[in-house]
């Protein structure tokens, strides 16, 4: 929103205030700064405000304002004087301004930097977070303006606005005086307001999600009057489904005196519907969705699902045209599904709602399941509903979205829903883009502590309707930097079901360690060999011969489970003829009974063309009615199996037909395990005495002072690092052999003389570095070579550089990333780094323990300890240096970029030779910045 030109009073307007916010109750608001041109929606919302709130914000009855009293709330000067608007439908529900002050309270300018600030919200909507939505937006705008402390006035009475201070988690005081409480609080970010921030983000878009997945009504626009078409098709899914709720059906073609589509009310319009409406399904094509949206806006609905296509996937009209339908639904307080999307499914019993173009309801089950695309999510649904239904159990969905273009619910947001949603113990996601890395990789690691999040994620090409950051990280490091964060990264669709079935179906794997038996002594020994490729500790297989009965299964399986040498226990069967062969069912059982007996390890069936005796496995444990009788491959034929699920703590055998399969899912759970148990304890990030960050940020700002963005010299680099306890070794310039020669007795012998043209920097490769050059005769010889090898020492750059001890060449770097955030990397210095990619990557900040994994993360890491006989270099040393470089960028995000190459890690210490860092403002929202939802 601009304001009328020359109105304000001393900075143009800042949009990047402007942000969309999702409220306690899962609905949106609009929070912007006021303007001049608000005068009127100003005095509409104060004459809604009831009497008391009045009292609470002015401390006197205040029936209306004055025309002076709208002239100072409406005119700021966005810098001293600043005021918020919380705004549904354009029209304001919620204000908040600050006004600095100095000595004694009264009005000032800069340099002073405390406030005062007060809100005013609509009774209407108190208690729905919105002032402390406001809270968090203000504070940050205070302190991009200079601002470090807020102070505010309230009465004892209004004990609602108390608590959105004192809960806000900043370092306060509290005094009481006159009759009046008041508070001052910092502004510094604190641990704990982060973690009541992002405590409130997850409860907030959590809700959103849950009114989206749980609606109490739902209405389809876009209801053809004849049979067939996508809208019909979504009522009769609805229909068919047993969708509890009210449902109607919409339509502006349908004849005034139609009254009902196939057994459901029929409307014209969203506003003929006499009952409120939770959730609208659009159908219809792309021109007409913008009256739909404004219908259903103004009826009070709380979510859409937009099937309709011709939106970004279609080109630059149609992103425009998917920017204005968010808009749209964001100024009603609606969130959005899509568009271009396939819908969104929930098993629950209570709920059995199939508001997407799958013709039949998934069986119900553990896992969520998120797809960007409808294709992809025709695929996992066919798959879950094969191997996770009809053929090995009733291991199902609870539920199910299909985002399309992801405008507004994106994979985030179903994140936070399923992060403590009780009906989801494993979470799989088909990621064709990821618009908020650094976001998802928060909530990643915080619900794969929770329980699994299993992820195949796209090959760095988003598709056309996706805005995607852009990010200047290779897609590998995007996916090193997920698995760190907990997640299980697989590759393929097939994958994906694998690794979810076993997770949903089977514990957790305490270790490594696999027993193998079976009837076949090959598919042992394939499995066996499998395990070895994966990283697993197998044992020999257990060969029971192809006469193996169903007891010798059990005893062989039980054995296995007791011992305490073994995690887990793949099963290998293939089919056998005889009398005495166990029969499907037979062996079914007897697996169960024994896994039964031992709870607490996982284990996997491999099974050769035996579609028997996977579903057998699911009969013995399903609780359907006639699972057992169900023949194989005619479960798509009926009609969907009664909404069941397994006994508490039954553990259904996940069966695999190929050994690869089962040792692959198996491998993943066996990692993830790992992870569980290691980010109980993740470390800390350690303090250090020596490290001057007042003085750091001081010299930051006086060399950004001269420039928005720059690489800063080789002696403002040092200065800065040293401030870090981070010395560089000194390097002089050698212009000329004199010069080498005088740079020498300064440093002292012996020295290495460098070129550092770029094209020769780092290259010892290329003869651009000499080295323990002892004497000045050594020296000069040094430099006659160099400089007949490479052109004039102007075009070399040379310098000397007193010698390092001898060690292992490493290289350390950080990197600010637009979507990713910082990140930290590691490596060999030269071919391993910069041929193979060796490298190893950290999210900032990174603690003790994640220094010492990421040191041993890179495959050359034998080199630094003591490979071949050599003698092992001082790690901890380099782990310090990690952690200083991590602090730096943490504590500094003006520091876009740092280099320290090359790092000489030498039997004790570690020397910094060479280093470079890039400075840039910092930006103005970053992830520690106030909730917002994605700008359009």
């Amino acid at each position: 929103m601009q304001t009328s030109a020359g109105r304000q009073d001393r900075h143009q307007y800042p949009a990047h205030w402007e942000a969309d916010v999702v409220l306690r109750d899962g609905g949106t608001a609009r929070i912007r700064p006021i303007t001049v041109d608000d005068a009127d929606r100003l005095v509409s919302f104060y004459e809604q405000v009831s009497d008391e709130s009045k009292y609470y914000r002015f401390f006197a009855p205040y029936p209306r304002l004055s025309a002076k009293d709208v002239h100072r709330f409406t005119h700021h000067d966005f810098v001293d004087r600043v005021g918020l608007a919380a705004t549904i439908g354009g029209e304001f529900i919620a204000t908040v301004r600050y006004d600095r002050i100095g000595t004694g309270g009264m009005p000032a300018s800069a340099p002073a930097d405390e406030a005062e600030v007060a809100f005013l919200v609509q009774d209407a909507h108190q208690g729905r977070g919105v002032a402390s939505a406001l809270l968090e937006h203000i504070a940050a705008v205070a302190r991009e303006r200079g601002i470090r402390r807020f102070a505010a006035e309230v009465l004892p009475a209004n004990t609602k606005m108390i608590k959105v201070f004192t809960d806000a988690g900043y370092t306060q005081k509290r005094s009481f005086e006159d009759g009046v409480v008041r508070l001052e609080f910092d502004l510094e970010p604190t641990d704990r307001s982060l973690a009541v921030q992002r405590a409130r983000e997850q409860r907030a878009e959590a809700r959103s999600v849950r009114r989206l997945l749980a609606p109490g009504s739902v209405a389809v626009v876009g209801v053809g009057r004849a049979p067939g078409g996508v809208g019909r098709g979504v009522l009769g899914n609805l229909r068919d489904a047993g969708y509890p709720g009210a449902l109607y059906a919409v339509n502006t073609a349908f004849p005034v005196d139609l009254k009902e589509v196939d057994g459901v009310p029929a409307h014209r319009s969203v506003r003929d519907i006499d009952g409120h409406v939770d959730l609208a399904v659009v159908a219809v094509p792309a021109a007409y969705v913008p009256a739909v949206v404004a219908e259903c806006g103004e009826h009070g609905v709380q979510g859409l699902v937009v099937l309709s296509a011709g939106y970004a996937e279609s080109g630059p009209e149609g992103r425009e045209r998917q920017r204005a339908l968010v808009r749209a639904a964001r100024a009603y307080g609606m969130r959005i599904i899509g568009p271009n999307a396939f819908g969104i499914i929930n098993t629950a019993p209570d709920v059995r709602l199939n508001a997407s173009l799958a013709p039949q309801m998934p069986r119900p089950g553990r896992i969520g399941l998120f797809a960007q695309s409808g294709a992809i999510g025709i695929a996992l649904l066919s798959r879950l509903h094969r191997r996770g239904g009809g053929v090995t159990g009733v291991t199902g969905v609870s539920t199910f979205v299909s985002a399309g273009n992801r405008a507004d619910v994106s994979g985030n947001d179903v994140l936070q829903y399923w992060y403590d949603d009780p009906e989801t113990d494993v979470v799989l996601m088909y990621l064709e883009s990821i618009g908020n890395p650094r976001k998802f990789t928060r909530l990643a690691r915080r619900t794969a502590a929770a329980k699994p999040l299993v992820v195949v994620q796209g090959t760095g090409t988003a598709p056309q309707g996706h805005a995607v950051r852009a990010t200047r990280l290779p897609y590998e490091t995007v996916s090193a930097l997920l698995r760190q964060a907990g997640v299980i990264r697989v590759d393929t669709i097939t994958e994906l079901v694998d690794a979810g079935l076993l997770l949903a179906r089977q514990p957790l794997p305490a270790g490594p360690r696999v027993a193998i038996l079976g009837n076949s002594e090959s598919l042992g020994v394939l499995t066996y060999d499998r395990c070895l490729a994966e990283g697993l500790r197998p044992a020999r297989p257990v060969d029971l011969t192809t006469g193996a009965t169903a007891e010798d299964f059990h005893h062989a399986l039980a054995a296995a489970l007791a011992d305490g040498t073994n995690d887990a226990v793949v099963v290998t069967a293939i089919p056998a003829i005889g009398e005495s062969s166990p029969g499907d069912p037979e062996l079914a059982e007897a697996l169960r009974s024994a896994a039964a007996a031992v709870p607490g390890k996982p284990v996997l069936v491999v099974h050769v063309e035996l579609g028997g005796l996977a579903e057998a496995l699911s009969a013995a444990a399903s609780t359907a009615p006639g699972a057992a009788d169900r023949a194989p491959g005619t479960e798509g034929a009926t009609a969907p199996a009664p909404l069941t699920t397994p006994p508490e703590g039954t553990h259904l055998i996940p069966a695999y037909p190929a050994a690869e399969r089962a040792v692959r899912a198996l491998a993943e759970a066996v990692k993830y395990a790992q992870w569980r148990r290691e980010a109980a304890d993740p470390g800390r990030v350690p303090e250090y005495d020596d490290i001057d960050e007042k003085g750091a940020a001081r010299l930051i700002g006086e060399l950004l002072a001269r420039g928005q963005g720059l690489t800063i010299s080789d002696a403002e680099t040092c200065r800065l690092l040293a401030k870090y306890g981070i010395p560089v070794r000194r390097a002089l310039p050698a212009p000329t052999p004199d010069a080498a020669v005088e740079a020498a007795r300064a440093l002292g012998y012996p020295v290495a003389l460098k070129a550092t043209a770029p094209h020769l920097r780092h290259r010892a490769d290329l003869g651009g570095v000499r080295l323990d050059l002892a004497d000045e005769e050594q020296l000069l010889r040094a430099y006659a070579e160099l400089t007949e090898l490479f052109g004039q020492p102007e075009e070399l750059r040379p310098v000397v550089q007193g010698m390092a001890p001898r060690g292992v060449d490493t290289v350390v770097r950080a990197v600010i990333d637009p979507a990713a955030g910082a990140v930290l990397s590691f490596g060999l210095a030269g071919a391993a780094s910069q041929l193979l990619g060796d490298m190893a990557h950290r999210l900032i900040p990174v603690t003790d323990r994640e220094a010492t994994s990421l040191v041993r993360s890179i495959r050359t890491a034998p080199l630094l300890f003591g490979w071949r006989g050599s003698t092992p270099v001082d790690t901890p040393a380099l782990e310090e240096l990690l952690l200083r470089v991590s602090r730096l960028v943490d504590d500094h995000p003006e520091v876009v970029a740092v280099t320290l190459e090359p790092v000489v890690v030498a039997p004790h210490g570690a020397s910094v030779l060479g280093a470079t860092v890039r400075l840039a403002p910092p930006p103005a929202r970053d992830d520690l910045g106030p909730r917002t939802l994605p700008a359009y």
